[in-house]
């Protein structure tokens, strides 16, 4: 059977969730299976592993519509995306897409980093549920990332085609994990976007009443949104480090109280497992994502309350707490694996058409 896996959606110098679910799955597929990877751009092959490869167009092109004629040319059996925007039309081969969540149909500002004209196909994209039917119904199969999404798939009748689950996961920390029964400081972590759904607003109100601790905001922001929340609560120990290398990352949680995340949406939650299988606690959103990827290994607040916030934080405080969700965190973070996740999706691709 020859296997294609869409890697054009890798970053070229520092993953984020669809690149980094990529890079996780094709590396360990890679050790399964023989595969060949599209990708669009050569540097992205520094993040991806040494395996056969084809270049073909970016997905942003105005052809990706018609990308399946270039695709025949290699002859694949199966074809994996793990974007749901793959042409399909023309397609020799059975196709598998994905859909990582439906967030941008419930928050409707596209992500930043795309340009303008994307940012408005984006936007009519989700302002009706039948341009997400009519592609995934061209597919084969619909991969996503947790039960919570494919409930949701569910819920909105949004394929006819079945949906498994191939659940993220958190990449490999080098070397033996270090038990530890207190935290090393009383640094709080948060790794995500500044999107309006993140409710950053109301993790840093928390944070005003929390003056015993320090909210390290790691990812990208702009000035004027950092002006923008150190105004919302002077007082809170703020401090933004403008992106992380992921050594960099390594090391902030390795030290920290807690990960947090005041999240009203999510489609899965890496920064959760990638935490706690470092064994550093998270206190999160009650949310039914966090609760399916946290179980009881995570702390959860009301988090529209920034009251609720800060209480659950300091829950981390009492005797043996974080010792104990510590432990919890480790346990729960060895259910995702990118190598389990790869086993069952080889099933999947390896599984006869219906």
């Amino acid at each position: 059977m020859r296997i294609v896996v869409d890697c054009r959606y890798v970053r070229l110098d520092q993953h984020d969730g669809i690149s980094r679910y990529t890079a996780g799955l094709v590396t360990e597929l890679g050790r399964l299976h023989p595969l060949t990877m599209l990708i669009s751009d050569h540097r992205q092959l520094t993040m991806l592993p040494a395996l056969p490869w084809q270049i073909v167009r970016a997905p942003t092109s105005l052809l990706e519509p018609l990308i399946a004629l270039s695709v025949n040319r290699l002859k694949p059996d199966v074809v994996f995306s793990p974007m749901q925007t793959m042409g399909s039309w023309g397609r020799k081969y059975r196709l598998f897409l994905t859909v990582h969540d439906l967030i941008y149909y419930r928050n409707r500002t596209p992500p930043r980093d795309l340009p303008e004209f994307i940012r408005l196909l984006w936007r009519a994209y989700h302002l009706s549920w039948w341009p997400q039917r009519m592609l995934l119904n061209g597919a084969d199969g619909v991969i996503t990332v947790s039960e919570t999404t494919r409930a949701l798939i569910s819920e909105h009748r949004l394929t006819r085609r079945p949906v498994i689950v191939v659940a993220n996961a958190a990449d490999r920390v080098p070397g033996p994990l270090r038990h530890r029964s207190i935290p090393e400081t009383t640094r709080l972590v948060y790794m995500g976007s500044f999107m309006p759904y993140k409710n950053l607003d109301t993790l840093v109100l928390a944070m005003a009443d929390l003056p015993e601790y320090e909210l390290h905001l790691l990812s990208r922001v702009s000035q004027a949104e950092r002006d923008r929340l150190s105004r919302r609560a002077p007082q809170a120990r703020l401090v933004f480090h403008d992106g992380v290398s992921d050594d960099e990352y390594q090391s902030l949680l390795r030290s920290a109280t807690a990960l947090v995340t005041a999240s009203l949406d999510e489609g899965f939650g890496i920064p959760l497992v990638e935490a706690m299988s470092l064994g550093i606690p998270v206190v999160v959103s009650d949310i039914p994502i966090f609760r399916e990827i946290g179980a009881d290994a995570a702390l959860y607040f009301d988090p529209k309350s920034a009251d609720s916030i800060a209480a659950t934080v300091r829950r981390l405080g009492a005797a043996g707490e974080w010792a104990a969700r510590s432990a919890l965190s480790v346990d729960q973070a060895a259910r995702f694996t990118w190598a389990g996740s790869a086993r069952t999706l080889l099933e999947v691709l390896e599984a006869p058409s219906a």
